[in-house]
């Protein structure tokens, strides 16, 4: 589900610049536009930067998955010993 929600809003500016390409065939875009673009572009670049500051990894080294006795194992963190 979660990939669908990702690829819908992946595509939502195209579809926003299509809608608006349509109603406005030989029209440029406002400033109001223009600056509303940017704020947005702004936070979104604002909010991935917090995202990935805040983050914390759990305390030890990472251990990828693998096969042991037939079965998989996913990836883990192991406390360093």
């Amino acid at each position: 589900m979660s990939f669908v929600v990702a690829i819908l809003f992946f595509l939502l500016p195209f579809a926003a610049f299509v809608l608006w390409r349509k109603r406005n065939p030989d029209g440029e875009p406002s400033t109001a536009v223009l600056i509303f673009a940017a704020v947005a572009v702004l936070a979104a670049v604002g909010f991935a930067a917090w995202y990935g500051l805040s983050r914390r990894e759990a305390p030890g080294h990472y251990v990828a998955p693998h096969v042991q006795d037939g079965r998989i194992i996913p990836g883990h963190t192991e406390p360093v010993r």
